[in-house]
């Protein structure tokens, strides 16, 4: 069922609206198409943007809990994605997720090419190379002002701000169209 204004004012707390947020996102984007970044910005520049912003957040998100920005930039190896990326960021009004993001993209940006070309051989050469790499120490203080901005945020890291977002913009979030 999808989402409406209505819906989303409905929700009495993080949790629901989080849910409602994510069966939403889930609706509007098939599961395969999480596969090839090219189909998939593609897709979600078609979307709402606070869905779109929510859409291209997300994996950061999951790096941050799992990772760290290096493993991101490795993990989603695609310009028009991360570009995408920090257009979400900035879209949610995460300004200083916004600015690490940004800052680590130039950082990893003259490795581009080198680390498209160890994740297309095998990624366990990236991961052989970024320990202890110039890359990773240069990505070290930004890491921790990720990691230190994430924990902040509670419960739903990087996602807190989609709560945020939702609230303040519901009707950036609801497709009409549909």
């Amino acid at each position: 069922m999808k989402l409406t204004e209505a819906k989303i004012k409905a929700c009495k707390n993080d949790q629901q609206l989080f849910k409602a947020l994510t069966a939403e996102l889930e609706r509007q984007i098939p599961i395969g198409l999480r596969e090839d970044l090219e189909i998939f910005v593609k897709h979600i520049r078609r979307i709402p943007p606070g869905l779109r912003a929510m859409a291209a957040t997300h994996q950061l998100d999951v790096s941050i809990a799992l990772d760290d920005l290096g493993w991101h930039f490795a993990n989603h190896h695609h310009k028009p994605y991360c570009e995408e990326t920090l257009w979400g960021l900035k879209e949610l009004g995460a300004r200083e997720s916004a600015d690490i993001f940004s800052a680590s993209y130039r950082l990893v940006l003259p490795f581009w090419d080198e680390i498209g070309s160890l994740i297309s051989k095998d990624f366990k050469l990236f991961i052989d190379w970024y320990n202890d790499s110039e890359l990773e120490k240069a990505l070290a203080p930004l890491n921790k002002q990720m990691y230190q901005l994430w924990e902040s945020l509670k419960d739903y890291g990087l996602m807190k701000y989609w709560l945020i977002y939702a609230r303040k913009y519901p009707e950036k979030v609801i497709n009409i169209f549909h």
